[in-house]
């Protein structure tokens, strides 16, 4: 799962003790239908409308991290699409509901297409997240 130059120079100042790392209150989940450019995680497009929106996943939904990794605790799940979001291929994390700062992007397993009524998720235990 890359992360973005914005998550590794925060997480880099940090470790070498010239900054402090304030954490998210939540990392804001959204489908990407282009792949994000390296590092920076831009040209990223969400779907637009049809009742689409980001997902606010807590802290409190994520298991404990070990050996690097963890995985999320309950399902998420975005809104009924009310119309073609067309098709999903990336997952990205924001810090805001809406715009804000990507902190990593990755491919789903496989694309969907979304359509009229179709709702996507990550059950619980599926949405795996690995600082390499």
């Amino acid at each position: 799962m890359p992360y973005t130059y914005f998550v590794t120079n925060k997480a880099n100042d940090a470790a070498l003790g010239k900054t402090t790392f304030t954490a998210t209150t939540a990392v804001y989940l959204a489908l990407s239908t282009t792949t994000p450019t390296a590092g920076t995680g831009a040209s990223a497009t969400e779907p637009a409308g049809s009742a689409y929106a980001r997902v606010a996943v807590p802290a409190a939904s994520w298991n404990t991290t070990a050996n690097g990794t963890t995985t999320n605790n309950a399902a998420i799940a975005f809104p009924a699409a009310t119309g073609a979001w067309g098709t999903v291929t990336y997952a990205v994390g924001y810090d805001a509901a809406s715009a804000g700062n990507v902190l990593f992007y990755v491919a789903l397993t496989a694309s969907q297409a979304i359509t009229t009524g179709m709702t996507y998720s990550f059950p619980a235990g599926s949405a795996i997240h690995t600082l390499t």
